[in-house]
This record gives C-alpha cells, sequence and structure tokens, in this order.
C-alpha cells in the first residue's frame, strides 16, 4: 500500500483541513499517517481515517520547540518506511519535510493555511520574524508543489518567490441539511468558532452585546487572550449573554453551529495575514445555513456578498455594530438568507474543492 506523511505542528484533534486531505488520501488508497504534538488537555483520535504519531515535547513554544519538534520530524521522516509524498502544513513543518524529501526522493507538497511571517503574533516581533522569512525565502522558491487557500494569498506568494500555488479553499463536506423548527420565544444566538487571539474582533463583540438583549453570543475555541476575554465579560456583568465553550471536537461544534443564528467573523486588518484571511468558519456557518456577519476584508467580503449569504461591515462602533446585528437577527427570523445559503453550500463544498487537491497530487505523479 502506498503510504503518505502528513505533518502538522497542533494536535491533530480539531485539524479539520487536516482531516479532509487525510480522508481523500485513504480514499485514493493510500495508508496515511499524520505526524503532530501531543498537549497535555489533547483528546484521544477516535474515527479518523488515518495512522497518527503525536511528539510530546520538552519545549511548549519559542526557538527551542520549533527546533526540537523539526528534528523529531525530520528523524521520523527519514527513518520509517519509505512514503510516496510528505504533505507539509505551514512553515512551522516546512524546514524537516524539505530536507527529508531531497534526501530520500520524495515528492513534497507545502500546503500553506496562511501567511505565516504576517501573522499578528510576528508582526511587531522583527527578530522573530525575520528568522521565519529567512526561511520562508530559502525554501519556498525550491517548492514544485504548494496549495493554499484563497486567491489573494497564492499571488502574493507568486510575487514573492514565482512559486505557483494551487488554491484548495477550506470547504466543510457538503451536509445533508434539515431545517430546524424555529421557536420565537427562545433566546437567538450568535456563535464565534475559532482561536481565541488578537485581532479576531471579539473584544468588539463583548462590547456590543451590551446593546443586545434576549440573545447569547457562544463563543467556541481557545487562545492566548481567553482568560483576558473571560475578564472582559465578567467585569462587564455580560456572563448572563456571552458563553465560552472551550475547544470542541468537529462532531460536537457542528450539532452546535447548527443551532445558531448568525455567525461572525469580524477580523482586524492587522497586516496582510488578516487583511486577506478566509477562515474556515465562514464556509461552517454555510453549510449548518447560518447567515454570516463578516469584517469587510477582501476575500470574506467576496464570498459573502457574491453569495449574498449575510452582510460584510466596516463597522467597529459597538453600539452601530449592535444595531446591524439586531436587524440580521430580525430578518433570520423571517427566513432571510435561506435560499442563497442553501445555493452556496452545494458550491462551497469539500466534494468540489478536492478536485483540485486530486490534480496536485496527479502532478506529483502518485496517483495511477
Amino acid at each position: 500500500m502506498k503510504r503518505a506523511f502528513i505533518s502538522v505542528i497542533n494536535d491533530l484533534a480539531t485539524d479539520q483541513r487536516v482531516g479532509r486531505v487525510a480522508k481523500l488520501l485513504s480514499e485514493q488508497g493510500f495508508e496515511v499517517i499524520c505526524l503532530g504534538r501531543r498537549l497535555k488537555n489533547s483528546p484521544d483520535l477516535k474515527n479518523k481515517p488515518f495512522k497518527h504519531r503525536r511528539y510530546r515535547m520538552l519545549f511548549s513554544r519559542g526557538p527551542l520547540f520549533y527546533a526540537c519538534f523539526n528534528l523529531r520530524l525530520v528523524i521520523t521522516l527519514l527513518f520509517v518506511k519509505k512514503p510516496v509524498v510528505m504533505i507539509s502544513n505551514d512553515l512551522d513543518t516546512l524546514p524537516a519535510n524539505f530536507l527529508a524529501s531531497r534526501i530520500r526522493g520524495v515528492p513534497l507538497i507545502y500546503d500553506s493555511h496562511e501567511l505565516f511571517t504576517q501573522v499578528p503574533e510576528l508582526i511587531h516581533r522583527k527578530t522573530v520574524q525575520s528568522v521565519w522569512k529567512l526561511i520562508e525565502r530559502i525554501l519556498v522558491p525550491k517548492l514544485r508543489h504548494a496549495v493554499t487557500v484563497n486567491y489573494s494569498i497564492a499571488t502574493i506568494y507568486r510575487r514573492l518567490y514565482g512559486t505557483r500555488f494551487k488554491v484548495v479553499r477550506n470547504v466543510p463536506e457538503k451536509l445533508e441539511y434539515t431545517p430546524r423548527k424555529i421557536d420565537p420565544a427562545a433566546k437567538q444566538m450568535i456563535i464565534y468558532q475559532g482561536s481565541l487571539n488578537v485581532g479576531r474582533g471579539l473584544e468588539l463583540m463583548i462590547d456590543a452585546m451590551h446593546y443586545i438583549q434576549n440573545v447569547r453570543f457562544v463563543v467556541v475555541g481557545t487562545g492566548d487572550i481567553e482568560d483576558d476575554l473571560k475578564q472582559r465579560v465578567v467585569q462587564s456583568k455580560l456572563s448572563d449573554r456571552v458563553e465560552f465553550m472551550g475547544r470542541m471536537l468537529p462532531e460536537d461544534l457542528l450539532a452546535l453551529t447548527l443551532k445558531a443564528d448568525l455567525g461572525i467573523s469580524l477580523e482586524e486588518d492587522l497586516g496582510l495575514n488578516y487583511r486577506y484571511s478566509l477562515p474556515n468558519k465562514l464556509f461552517d456557518y454555510i453549510q449548518s445555513r447560518v447567515p454570516v456577519l463578516c469584517s469587510a476584508l477582501p476575500e470574506m467580503r467576496r464570498i459573502v456578498d457574491s453569495y449574498g449569504v449575510g452582510i460584510s461591515s466596516k463597522e467597529r462602533d459597538p453600539e452601530k455594530l449592535a444595531g446591524r446585528i439586531r436587524y440580521m437577527l430580525k430578518e433570520r427570523s423571517g427566513g432571510a438568507w435561506m435560499e442563497a445559503l442553501h445555493r452556496a453550500a452545494q458550491e462551497l463544498c469539500w466534494e468540489n474543492e478536492s478536485i483540485i487537491y486530486l490534480e496536485l497530487l496527479n502532478d506529483c505523479g502518485v496517483l495511477p
């Protein structure tokens, strides 16, 4: 059986893109082994379409963490049974994969989920950013097979390094949707899903909840500013309106999203990575037939406006934003956006997008 290795620096539990790619490879007859890390609170991996190996790391962050992770990774990739393809997810796994692929003569696919060197966590850390830029500048021009999540990022990489990136958007599998009965007496629910990091518009959304009555704001995910957000909610006396659900497995998250009345993606324009982001939560909302309120950043606005599945907005004033939310919730109760959501869900699904990934595998010469 053909063997494929997929590397990512997270714990594999909630990375839906990696899971979908692994499933796609399994369906093509590959034995798939995913390589990641194990955290203290990492859940067991059940019912996954892949084998896995998760490294326990002595360091949890910083240069020593990345160096040690890539060392563990390259040792695995060099000394296990030879695969027919390696897939490196994001820049922080690329050094080990690039070295191993060159030594063993194995095709390498680089899957860049974002503009790694432009994330807000690096923008103000110039020394650290310069190291990652150097790694990117050395390795990316040498790549033959690369993919990313939207056309803006693909264009930037092409201009910087001359490397062609195919585009495979981070969309979910098609959902057999059954309309739910909406109880007009029940509290409506707004959902946010994703990392709780700087620049996600979560502080703005919490402040907007002062002006919205009889509505729950449910936050799913973890991240660097989680404790600050919880403290903000307590200090604002909004604990009865804002709920933190922590990290959820994909199947549990889907069940919750299906109950939502509005999904938000209010990223700020903090550098190129956020400016050209196209978050997977946007497509998760659409597939669950949940109208979207997003920032008017280019890639998100293009999807939301062209498909008519919600509203893109530049508004950053909490009270005015609350007015838009109240309008959307009122329209939602009358069935607005549903036809557009149905149409978009049929197009923006993994069954369509995965065809491009198969083309990439064919370019590597690993498909029959």
